[in-house]
């Protein structure tokens, strides 16, 4: 198709060439036809003049000496006229050659009186009719090739104005094909790109339908291969979280049952050793429960992520509704939040992103000693907007920084109040600003904990 759609619109040029230079061949060729006669016109006026003054001088020096060799080089001036005359004649026989004939008539008198004994009075009239002719002739001429040149200018005007509408038309039809031709081509990859979207979105539903070139058809039948397979893979990989799940929490409950039915001494009394230990087993059952249930929440995070719901929003409207949410939690440590913000809208998804800002918020609130500040703080970079969190707890340890973000990863500088936690809220903020094509970072600071994220104002 792309080499169908070239050569056409190639043809199409190449006939709008061929065309213009067709009509230039064809002005130069007039023009040197013009050129050429008006040199001829011009030589046969000079050759006219030449041979008129000979016969003058040939006729009067017979009339006063009577030699007949005066006589016969009259003549041979006539007969040397003659192919002057022709050239009047063959190039405008409607005008010039009319003043011709005159011509050849005046020379007719002029000889007749060489043969008679007319006056001289006669032939002097003879002969000034034809100087009076020959003026004549060379105004004409000088007419007929003014006429000539207008003409030209004239057909050079209508070829330059026919040839820009024919070089007008020929791109115009180029246009034609190339939107039709391209169109044809993006339909099949909108198609195709469309695909590529409802797969990056875990749509594995829809089937995978391109229309247009064999290539890309192909092209099409491979992604919805590739979609059943990823549907596949995605089934696979809910299936064993399912029976991960299952398989775990089983035995789990069995073992915390066991752990109560110790507790509650239903199969005797529990010296104190006894008791401690059934304390750490069901301290570490609990744990083991909320790992698993964590484990099973951090998956179907980073499986939502990739659905976003894009709307624009305000980023500071959106911090104050989370500050909002958090204000117990917040008054329970004795903790001020500040907000500084700009006004900057965002395309994003408005959801996630609050449960972005939420799990900074939450982790900043827990590590920041009662009676501490974090402030919270969005600004414009360019095409980026930042929200920056700060606390004033214990930072990050620098061994820590390339982990921090890491599932299930806890620092080694931990909060002075006991805290509870699983490691993720961070790895969630990470997976959701990706998402949206931003980045996430933990700013070096001296104290407390600086995080910082950007977004794309726009997609």
């Amino acid at each position: 198709m792309l080499l169908a759609g070239f050569l056409l619109i190639a043809l199409v040029l190449a006939a709008a060439a061929v065309q213009g230079l067709h009509l230039l061949e064809s002005f130069a060729q007039h023009s040197r036809r013009g050129a050429d006669a008006a040199l001829g016109l011009t030589s046969a006026a000079q050759q006219l003049g030449e041979r008129t003054v000979d016969m003058e001088r040939s006729a009067r020096q017979f009339l006063v000496l009577g030699d007949s060799a005066l006589k016969a080089r009259f003549m041979s001036a006539r007969e040397g006229a003659e192919s002057a005359l022709g050239v009047f004649s063959a190039t405008a026989p409607a005008t010039l050659g009319g003043v011709a004939e005159a011509w050849r008539s005046a020379a007719g008198e002029a000889e007749a009186t060489l043969e008679t004994t007319a006056s001289e009075a006669r032939l002097r009239d003879a002969l000034d009719r034809l100087h009076r002719i020959n003026e004549r002739l060379a105004q004409e001429a000088r007419l007929w090739v003014a006429r000539e040149n207008a003409a030209l200018l004239n057909q050079l005007e209508t070829n330059r104005l026919r040839l820009a509408w024919q070089v007008l038309l020929a791109v115009l039809c180029a246009a034609a094909l190339a939107a039709f031709f391209g169109w044809q081509l993006a339909r099949p990859v909108r198609q195709i790109e469309a695909a590529i979207e409802c797969l990056g979105d875990a749509q594995l539903t829809r089937p995978v339908e391109v229309e247009g070139p064999a290539d890309l058809r192909r092209l099409g039948q491979r992604l919805d291969w590739l979609r059943q397979r990823l549907g596949e893979l995605e089934a696979d990989r809910v299936r064993m979280l399912r029976h991960v799940s299952h398989e775990l929490k089983t035995p789990l409950a069995a073992l915390r049952e066991g752990v109560a039915l110790l507790d509650d001494e239903v199969t005797g009394d529990l010296s104190a050793p006894q008791r401690e230990v059934v304390s750490i087993l069901r301290a570490n059952a609990h744990l083991l429960q909320g790992r698993i249930e964590d484990l099973l929440g951090f998956n179907a995070a980073v499986f939502d992520a990739r659905r976003l719901h894009r709307s624009v929003f305000v980023l500071g409207e959106a911090l104050e509704r989370v500050v909002e949410a958090q204000r117990l939690q917040a008054q329970a440590g004795a903790v001020t939040v500040r907000l500084e913000v700009v006004p900057v809208s965002v395309e994003a998804d408005a959801d996630k992103m609050a449960i972005a800002f939420g799990n900074l918020l939450a982790n900043a609130i827990s590590f920041s000693p009662p009676g501490s500040e974090v402030v919270l703080r969005v600004r414009r970079d360019g095409d980026w907007a930042s929200v920056e969190c700060i606390d004033a707890g214990p930072g990050v340890d620098e061994a820590d920084v390339a982990r921090i973000f890491d599932p299930f990863f806890q620092g080694r500088r931990q909060p002075a109040t006991r805290r509870e936690g699983s490691g993720i809220g961070l790895s969630i903020v990470r997976e959701y600003v990706q998402a949206h094509g931003g980045r996430v970072a933990l700013v070096p600071g001296e104290r407390g904990a600086h995080f910082r994220i950007d977004l794309p104002l726009s997609t």
